[in-house]
């Protein structure tokens, strides 16, 4: 293998059936690694299985319970070895379920998206450094935030509860980053613009949001991301050339944050 910047690596992705996850688990396995993906639905689970072979197991369960992340690790350190990386994916938008501006945002739609976006990270963040801890081991953990966080856009993408959420990311990212830098654990997020997920498909087929983005996220004709846009940071930061980097936030955006974006 010429390009081998994982080779050996054992790495849990939370949300890795589909869109960013699953990019990027094909792409840590081109490098060599060793994935255990966690998806939520039973279609994608088997999709993502028959995608990704023999260097890969999947597991399907729901992030925001406390034991699926632990059984993803389980599985990881008793399929492969070992636990090297946790690449936390998992969330989306709350739009659904009653996020919203604040004057419409519900106390329901406001609690399932922290729940979705944060809480489920917290969990998987967690539980990696839990074993990491006791078995005496370093690792390292990428968790995914968005520009919304620190770049608000109130035009197209007004979910007030999100933006807390993915902003909650990066301080509760920062913190744990901080405490567990003398253990050798690693801690950083990657955050992008508006990516084609399975998320994104509102703005996707919306022509005004699509114009907006020409302008917004300039770079490369202007256009929105694609999932493999982020996978080189992941692979960076899931391997041993990131040995001496945490606490990092890094926007994977096309200029969405140093671009004003025309909306007429």
């Amino acid at each position: 293998m010429l390009n081998s910047w994982l080779q050996q690596k054992n790495i849990v992705i939370i949300g890795g059936t589909g869109g960013l996850g699953l990019s990027a688990a094909m792409a840590f396995i081109r490098e060599g690694a060793r994935v255990v993906v966690v998806g939520k639905d039973e279609e994608s689970c088997e999709s993502a299985g028959k995608n990704l072979g023999s260097q890969s197991r999947v597991i399907c369960g729901d992030a925001i319970h406390p034991e699926t992340s632990k059984l993803a690790i389980n599985t990881c350190v008793k399929e492969f070895g070992g636990l090297d990386g946790i690449y936390h994916v998992a969330g989306g938008s709350g739009r659904k379920m009653g996020d919203g501006p604040l004057h419409e945002l519900t106390l329901a739609g406001w609690n399932q998206t922290l729940e979705l976006n944060l809480t489920s990270l917290m969990l998987s963040d967690q539980a990696a450094i839990n074993w990491w801890i006791e078995n005496k081991k370093s690792g390292s953990i990428l968790n995914i935030g968005s520009v919304l966080a620190f770049s608000p856009s109130p035009a197209y993408f007004s979910t007030h509860a999100y933006a807390a959420a993915k902003a909650a990311v990066v301080g509760f990212s920062k913190s744990i980053a901080s405490y567990y830098a003398k253990n050798n654990i690693r801690v950083n997020v990657l955050v992008p613009a508006l990516v084609e997920t399975p998320m994104s498909q509102r703005a996707v087929n919306d022509e005004l949001i699509l114009s907006f983005i020409k302008t917004k996220q300039p770079l490369d004709g202007g256009r929105i991301g694609k999932p493999a846009d982020l996978d080189g940071l992941a692979i960076y930061f899931m391997s041993d050339f990131s040995k001496f980097t945490t606490g990092q936030v890094i926007a994977v955006d096309g200029g969405w944050t140093i671009s004003e974006g025309q909306t007429g």
